[in-house]
């Protein structure tokens, strides 16, 4: 594919071989890792005319190995690193070489997916669409497992010319550029993979991502039968950089890394990164994602990523389920009558109305139905009742089809509630929530000969009864490297999502799977992210001079937390209300966003003076920053991480620290140079008393930009009302200001803890 600006990208894999052999001989046999190593750009001596020449000669520099050392990456574009496979014991002589900063080893991390305009209210007609001109000529960079360009949703007509140093043969107006990164991934592998090494997207998820966050306008767009209508991305208008970072064992933070430096050198205004870690977050200077998003910041980047990763300085979505009024109803009938409603995405032939015997996969060899456990004797002509977990959803009906089954419910367990994801499953198929699933359990005990058929209902468009809703699997608070942090910051659509999808692999994945599509429907935390990516796009395009700090305080002050029926956002993995903990500052509504009133701006500077805050020194910062003069703690720290201007309050009280002070600084941005805006503790944490000084903001031609104190004081522990408060309980609220046009709200989250940390 032809490309229209260079790119580059990352990767993390860690392989240990121990082997009974003398210690002095163990140096020489140790298996190679990846390693990612930060340098004092300062320090690059004189006689190396680039980095490049510097590294390569501290690689060759190191002692030697039976694996041979290969440097991988150099980042000198926008970040002073570079990637090497080393072993063990170089990679420990490393750090003693001066001007070499750290050295972290790579680390690897996974994918976290027609209607959804109209749920978030972007219309023609008025607001943020119209006014940003549905961000023609931004750039999102997506970052994930590539794209393939053919599809109808990366047309590029209406598409603004892209200049004249960019030829027509040069990809299109829609995709201007695209690159592949997978030298860290080989090196995690190993050996040479066996994958195709450009950007075409062989897995799917890349071009979905991509076309949500900017896909072309596509009339009748479905996925079979279902979701008919008209497809949109988010920023249509808006033109797309792919960086394919992901393959099929994961996508490593040394291919990650070289994608956002080239990112960043290639001029993209935003960059969607869907990828994230099971495990707990890394310390932010060891977290590559974290430092190639600091350096995004310094270059007016915004960044989005799926949320997991609590960094400050990313945008991070976790998912709702929209409830915009469409689903895809497969219900089961039981043979008493009894109904339970299900959803799927199964485009075969129905069963029909005659009722099948149903079975309990658990009595028939396998709970979860994996393959070539179940008992085909058992199993023969029935529908089957599967646990959800264990295995892919779609492969449990592939596990069952093969026993020689006729078609699968598949039941959620306690740990999925009532969170129902639809399926294009390969045998007819639906699946049900825990309530339902118990009972169908119940049914098949109880009842000598049970039967069952599943009725499916293709789209239905209505009125969900309550919307929107947090899903299960959405990531959540708290923040547990900084907890004077609120994370996640919003929630955005992700669960049932149409979006393009790769000609290379059916909708499944799954290579017993034949079918192509041009478009699919899946879900995900992955999938909200590329939303916010689009919505950050027009406003960058709508405010082309706001920081990224900027843009993502007009999406968390301007978004709800309430659903349709006026109460709390329902948290469908307990069922009850969610929190801040859950839903952040709540439900982007971009609309709104395009007029804020106020925004909480923040620069390179203050994320500088929170790594100090938390204890970080000059070498640690120094990993982050290209110019080692801004590091001085000294000037910059501003005591509490809590006083980062972020438009979120997230307070820990401990047993010797009952009250709690942040100062917060905020920008007039709206149409009247002379407003007044007074504050009000909209939903008070119980246990919290809350008090805001001034509590009216004056603001002038002389003074747009003011700043306020707030305090927070923990009252008695033992007794609240009528309530008692124990140690390690949290609690929410909000606070508002407001001009009488514009409502400017921030969360709070609370906890007590036993001791201070």
């Amino acid at each position: 594919m032809a490309v229209a600006s260079p790119i580059s990208s990352f990767v993390f894999f860690v392989f240990f071989s121990f082997f009974l052999i003398p210690a002095t001989l163990s140096i020489a046999f140790e298996s190679p890792e990846t390693f990612i190593v930060h340098v004092s750009r300062s320090d690059k001596p004189t006689i190396f005319t680039t980095h490049r020449h510097w590294f390569s000669s501290i690689i060759a520099s190191l002692p030697p190995s039976h694996h041979p050392s290969k440097l991988l990456y150099t980042y000198q574009r926008s970040i002073h690193v570079f990637s090497a496979s080393l072993t063990a014991a170089q990679a420990k002589e490393l750090r003693r070489i001066s001007g070499v900063l750290s050295v972290i080893p790579d680390r690897v991390r996974h994918i976290h997916t027609t209607r959804t305009p109209h749920f978030l209210g972007l219309t023609d007609s008025f607001g943020l669409w119209p006014n940003s001109d549905y961000a023609d000529d931004v750039i999102i960079g997506v970052l994930d497992s590539g794209i393939w360009p053919e599809r109808p949703c990366f047309s590029d007509t209406g598409i603004s010319p892209t200049g004249p140093n960019f030829p027509e043969s040069s990809c299109n107006r829609k995709i201007i550029g695209a690159r592949a990164y997978y030298r860290g991934y080989e090196a995690g592998l190993g050996k040479p993979m066996d994958e195709i090494k450009s950007p075409r997207d062989t897995e799917g998820h890349g071009t979905h991502t991509a076309s949500t966050a900017a896909g072309s306008v596509v009339a009748n767009a479905s996925f079979y039968q279902y979701a008919k209508g008209e497809a949109r991305g988010m920023a249509f208008k808006a033109r797309i950089a792919a960086y394919k970072i992901c393959w099929s064992s994961g996508c490593y933070d040394s291919d990650i890394l070289a994608a956002m430096d080239q990112a960043i050198t290639d001029g993209v205004h935003v960059i969607s990164l869907s990828v994230g870690d099971t495990d707990q977050a890394p310390l932010y200077d060891h977290d590559s994602i974290a430092i190639g998003a600091f350096r995004a910041v310094e270059h007016g980047v915004l960044v989005s990523c799926s949320a997991g990763i609590p960094v400050p300085i990313r945008t991070l979505p976790p998912t709702s389920l929209p409830g915009f009024s469409r689903s895809f109803p497969a219900d089961v009938i039981l043979g008493d009558g009894r109904i339970f409603g299900g959803v799927s995405l199964y485009s075969g032939d129905p069963l029909g109305e005659t009722k099948l015997p149903l079975v309990n996969a658990e009595d028939c060899g396998s709970k979860y139905c994996y393959s070539g456990e179940l008992n085909s004797s058992k199993v023969a002509g029935k529908l089957v009742l599967c646990d959800r977990g264990g295995n892919a959803r779609v492969e449990k009906g592939i596990a069952v089809n093969l026993a020689g089954g006729a078609g699968m419910i598949i039941a959620n367990l306690a740990d999925s509630g009532e969170e129902l994801i639809a399926d294009a499953h390969l045998i007819p198929a639906t699946m049900v929530g825990q309530t339902a699933g118990d009972k169908i359990r119940d049914y098949i005990g109880s009842d000598s000969s049970p039967t069952a058929t599943i009725a499916f209902k293709g789209t239905v468009v209505g009125t969900s009864p309550s919307a929107p809703r947090v899903a299960a699997f959405s990531s959540r608070g708290p923040n547990y490297l900084t907890a004077e942090i609120l994370k996640p910051d919003v929630i955005a659509p992700g669960v049932n999502i149409l979006a393009g999808w790769t000609g290379y692999t059916g909708p499944t994945d799954l290579d017993i799977d034949t079918r192509r599509v041009n478009f699919n429907i899946i879900s995900g935390t992955s999938i909200s992210c590329p939303h916010v990516s689009g919505l950050a796009a027009l406003l960058r395009k709508a405010y082309p001079k706001w920081t990224p700090a900027a843009i993502k305080s007009a999406l968390m002050t301007t978004a709800y937390n309430v659903d349709n029926t006026g109460k709390s956002i329902i948290d469908i993995a307990t069922g009850e209300r969610s929190t801040p903990l859950v839903h952040g500052a709540g439900h982007v509504e971009p609309n709104k966003a395009l007029d804020p009133g106020l925004v909480y701006d923040m620069g390179v500077g203050d994320y500088v003076a929170f790594l100090c805050a938390i204890g970080y020194d000059s070498r640690r910062i120094a990993v982050f920053v290209r110019d080692p003069a801004m590091v001085d703690c000294g000037a910059l720290s501003f005591g509490s991480p809590g006083n980062l201007n972020y438009p979120s309050f997230s307070v820990v009280f401990d047993t010797n620290n009952r009250v709690v002070k942040y100062k917060r600084v905020v920008k007039n941005v709206g149409s009247l140079i002379d407003v007044v805006y007074e504050v009000k503790v909209s939903d008070h944490p119980p246990g919290v008393e809350v008090s805001v000084s001034p509590s009216k903001l004056v603001f002038s031609i002389e003074n747009q930009t003011l700043s306020y104190e707030i305090t927070f004081s923990s009252v008695e522990l033992e007794r609240v009302g009528d309530a008692t408060v124990s140690i390690s309980k949290s609690a929410f609220g909000s606070i508002e200001w407001t001009d009488g046009v514009h409502v400017v709200r921030s969360p709070i989250a609370v906890e007590w803890r036993e001791d201070s940390k």
